[in-house]
């Protein structure tokens, strides 16, 4: 296993090159990229910047772990809404394997693309509840969504590369459960798990388990700390999951991937402006941020007798 970064953390929006360079200045090997819409997609990663992107992280001496995408639409009741998501994910796939990415990350739908509320306001809410309509055929809309998964399976085998499915609170997948039940429904062997614990943990779940449980169809990882309030990205050692036990389990099932710090809430972080976050990081406060956290995990590995890097 070895440590990397998620760029976005850096700087929301493109352009990524100064992330980049942060991140491998930090001492890590590994470097996630993001595409968070259609504008992004098209208007950032064109041929030469993807081109740009892959010499500037090979040549600071980074892969690209994945490209993390939303394509939209996937659980839609509509199934032209449905088929534009794959041609979304299409278009994402073909951005990330000329980046040089052996995979795409991304979150599921919500069921029929309701809207949630903002996750990280339910500790100071008094009701915490979605509006869901009348008469929806909740069993009809997985099998619509699991058809969506195999279309991207289709997509995926067409240009080698794996996609792991991020959990996510409300969403389809957000457990280890709804990961195994999609597991058992798909078609592709391509699509596997991307465990995220600060997404995981408010859901009921330790992570060490959901590592035993899913076991080798874990294909990434995003760490970060949580208490089990919200759904909030702390650095590790800041919150209540026990990181020993965690890499102590990916080691046992065999996982040897790449571990993206992903410190989305930790002081100096960017973050979407529409949750009134600045979309620049403050790279002074974020850097050590990223430093004690990377201490951290590398003394997890030390107690563990764990190897660490490439």
């Amino acid at each position: 296993m070895f440590l990397g970064a998620s760029s976005w953390v850096f700087d929301w929006a493109p352009p990524y090159d100064k992330a980049i360079d942060a991140i491998a200045k930090l001492g890590f090997q590994g470097v996630e990229l993001t595409i968070w819409n259609n504008e992004f997609l098209h208007g950032y990663y064109t041929p030469q910047t993807t081109s740009e992107l892959k010499k500037r992280i090979e040549g600071n001496g980074l892969v690209l772990t994945n490209v993390f995408c939303l394509p939209s639409g996937g659980a839609s009741a509509d199934e032209a809404v449905r088929r534009n998501a794959v041609e979304e994910f299409k278009y994402c796939v073909d951005a990330a394997r000329r980046l040089g990415s052996p995979r795409v990350t991304t979150c599921t739908s919500y069921p029929f693309e309701i809207e949630f509320p903002f996750e990280q306001l339910r500790p100071t809410s008094q009701v915490w509840t979605a509006e869901i309509p009348a008469g929806l055929d909740f069993e009809k809309n997985f099998a619509d969504y699991i058809d969506t998964l195999n279309r991207f399976g289709e997509v995926l085998a067409e240009n080698d590369m794996q996609l792991a499915l991020e959990p996510h609170p409300h969403r389809i997948m957000k457990n280890a459960d709804s990961m195994l039940r999609i597991l058992d429904r798909i078609e592709t062997d391509r699509i596997g798990l991307n465990l995220d614990p600060s997404h995981l943990f408010p859901m009921g779940e330790m992570a060490q388990m959901v590592v035993y449980r899913v076991n080798r169809k874990i294909f990434h990882c995003h760490f970060s700390d949580n208490d089990g309030q919200s759904n909030a990205h702390w650095r590790p050692g800041k919150g209540k999951i026990d990181w020993n036990a965690t890499v102590r389990a990916l080691h046992e099932v065999g996982y040897d991937g790449a571990i993206s710090l992903e410190l989305e809430d930790v002081p100096g972080a960017a973050g979407f402006p529409g949750f009134h976050r600045d979309p620049k990081g403050n790279y002074t406060l974020l850097e050590r941020e990223y430093r004690l956290a990377k201490e951290y995990m590398e003394r997890v590995f030390g107690e563990e007798g764990l190897p660490l890097g490439r």
